[in-house]
């Protein structure tokens, strides 16, 4: 089978979400399918690091799409080009944009709506875009892959999709996540806390993530216990990001509030999950919500939302809060921090419950969408 695949978001030091899914799915599929071929369509030049192996064809096509414009213009004109040119037996799209300009198959990964159910997150051009042609691109679709069950059924009800069109396959934890060796936790905790127990925030510090609310509900925990845990946010910042900053000069406990930023290198990331008492990861809204397997895969508890995805990927290995609660998350840290019994309760529960997250299943059941699709079409 020969597969087009759009890779735009596979830049080196750079691979947030989608991008962290695109290259562990395709490294996955490249090495699971060594006889059959895969076309990487980027939009600059590609990093070698990047083409897994011998039966990947790199392609450079310009524009670089980061702009509404833009995607259009590389959607819409040099993808249907190119996708005419090499004529794939289907086209996979990890981001969730395809070509309305062609009738190769084409596959998106869709991994949630939120632009539609928080719309204010997003500037004017970007939410018009995406608010108008997503309901397109599940129109033009053979098939959809969306990430957790709830997004299946946000998508089939908010653009009347059959559900039978929509397959639902998990996110992967990278084998990086794991539990970290107590000289390294403590070397941290030294560095950083001087010493003292925290909890932990990993991601990027988008308003969607409800972080106002989480560093209030510490305020509030802190308030009530006096205890001299440590709050870390380890993220990335934006624009978006400076009326947390705000908050944070208003409040009683900022001293124990620290910003680490984006956290290079990579392999830190598990070390400071691994010494936390609990992630805690209460966003409004997630389609699949990644930094809680991979908590759960360095052995942490984690404290998450009550609403959309987050406790169907949780399962029963987290406590769930209500994300517009202050006292409701507060009250979670407070069970967290005085419970080592129920600490570790979580830890158990976790390690269970993410062995259902890996990337080797992502790939087996995104392939056989890919072939489904392909044949679907008499093109495979």
């Amino acid at each position: 089978m020969k597969v087009a695949v759009n890779t735009r978001l596979l830049i080196p030091g750079r691979l947030e979400g989608l991008g962290t899914f695109t290259h562990h799915v395709l490294k996955q599929l490249v090495l699971n399918h060594p006889n059959d071929e895969f076309i990487f369509i980027f939009d600059r030049k590609w990093s070698n690091e990047f083409i897994y192996g011998p039966n990947v064809l790199p392609v450079y096509a310009g524009p670089q799409a980061r702009h509404p414009f833009l995607y259009y213009l590389w959607f819409e004109y040099t993808i249907t080009h190119l996708l005419n040119k090499y004529k794939p037996d289907v086209f996979l799209s990890p981001d969730g944009y395809l070509s309305l300009r062609t009738d190769i198959p084409q596959v998106p990964v869709i991994h949630d709506l939120n632009f539609e159910h928080f719309p204010y997150f997003f500037d004017p051009f970007h939410r018009w875009h995406y608010r108008t042609f997503f309901p397109r691109y599940c129109k033009k679709a053979k098939k959809i892959v969306t990430v957790s069950e709830f997004s299946k059924k946000d998508i089939a009800n908010l653009y009347h999709i059959s559900p039978e069109k929509i397959d639902v396959i998990y996110n992967g934890v990278d084998e990086l996540y794991k539990p970290a060796d107590p000289i390294s936790i403590e070397r941290f905790k030294q560095q950083t806390t001087n010493g003292q127990d925290y909890f932990v925030f990993v991601g990027g510090l988008y308003l969607r993530k409800n972080l106002s609310n989480i560093l209030k509900s510490f305020d509030v925990f802190k308030k009530k216990t006096g205890s001299p845990i440590k709050f870390i946010l380890a993220g990335k910042s934006y624009n978006e990001t400076q009326p947390l900053f705000e908050l944070h000069k208003t409040l009683e406990s900022k001293d124990d509030i620290l910003f680490l930023g984006r956290v290079e290198p990579r392999e830190q990331i598990p070390i400071i999950l691994s010494g936390a008492l609990a992630l805690v990861y209460v966003s409004l809204f997630e389609g699949f919500g990644l930094p809680i397997a991979e908590a759960m895969q360095c052995g942490t508890p984690v404290i998450t939302g009550n609403v959309t995805a987050m406790p169907e990927i949780a399962g029963d290995a987290a406590i769930l809060a209500d994300p517009t609660d202050v006292q409701s998350i507060a009250s979670a840290m407070e069970q967290i921090a005085n419970s080592e019994k129920l600490r570790n309760e979580l830890r158990l529960k976790g390690f269970e419950q993410v062995k259902k997250f890996t990337w080797e299943k992502t790939a087996v059941r995104l392939w056989n969408t890919l072939e489904m699709s392909a044949k679907q079409a008499n093109r495979f």
